[in-house]
């Protein structure tokens, strides 16, 4: 079972596959949003909009927590995310599509794991599944590697955060990819991102950021994108032979 969490531009993918079924599931951290399970190159894929039905809920909002736990009660093993980014470098342009192997965590409200009563410390060594990653870089023209830096959102981030992200060594940065990997990673799921740059971030972009300028970009690749997306999942194999299967052994005490 494949899992794609979708954002801004990727909801046509779910128009590729056949037999679709629509189900909203029960949590214990609340309903997932509608999701679309269908057959894609033989395999069982389920589609998740991150933020639910017409873009329902921002960054800051997402319920993260039933999102994953959704996608492990129905049996996905691999989750394949996409996510809209700004670009703190300029050789990283708008319309690029980059694989980001590390992230920094600016996010301050989010419940950003599944293990409140007992303790558990999670490996992020390598943040995102290298397995996932390699299928991805193998099925179109992307960027390999990349550090993505999340912020709380839902405003822009200032020029000063965006100077000092880029100091400290971030690549792109945007609002919602974090905890999604952690909490992946505590479920044994692998996980690996699609970042669509869909902008420069403030004081590189000449101009004032707008969110036109963010759907403008992801409506013009999302043709690009999802072809991506198909052609990844039609090299996933069956058997899983990563670090992410087996996270939990040794983290918990």
């Amino acid at each position: 079972m494949i899992g794609i969490i979708g954002g801004t531009g990727v909801y046509e993918i779910v128009t590729l596959g056949n037999e679709i079924e629509k189900r909203v599931l029960k949590t214990p951290y609340g309903n997932s949003p509608e999701i679309s399970l269908f057959k894609l190159h033989d395999k069982n894929i389920v589609f998740m909009p991150r933020h639910a039905k017409e873009h329902s809920y921002p960054p800051h909002m997402i319920n993260y927590r039933a999102n994953i736990y959704a996608m492990k009660k129905l049996g996905v093993e691999r989750i394949l995310a996409t996510n809209a980014v700004g670009s703190l470098e300029r050789s990283v342009t708008p319309g690029d599509f980059i694989i980001p192997h590390d992230f920094i965590d600016f996010t301050k409200l989010r419940n950003g794991s599944f293990y409140d009563d007992k303790t558990v410390h999670i490996d992020v060594t390598e943040p995102y599944c290298n397995e996932l990653r390699r299928i991805i870089k193998s099925s179109g023209d992307v960027i390999d590697g990349g550090v993505y830096v999340c912020t709380e959102g839902p405003r822009f981030e200032t020029p000063a955060e965006i100077h000092m992200f880029h100091m400290l060594g971030g690549t792109i940065v945007g609002m919602t990819g974090i905890p999604e990997a952690v909490l992946a990673r505590e479920l044994e799921m692998c996980y690996a991102s699609i970042c669509t740059v869909s902008n420069y971030a403030a004081s590189i972009s000449p101009n004032n950021l707008t969110i036109d300028e963010v759907f403008e970009i992801m409506d013009r690749k999302k043709h690009e994108l999802v072809k991506l997306m198909d052609t990844t999942i039609s090299k996933i194999s069956e058997e899983r032979s990563c670090y992410c299967k087996g996270a939990l052994t040794c983290a918990e005490i």
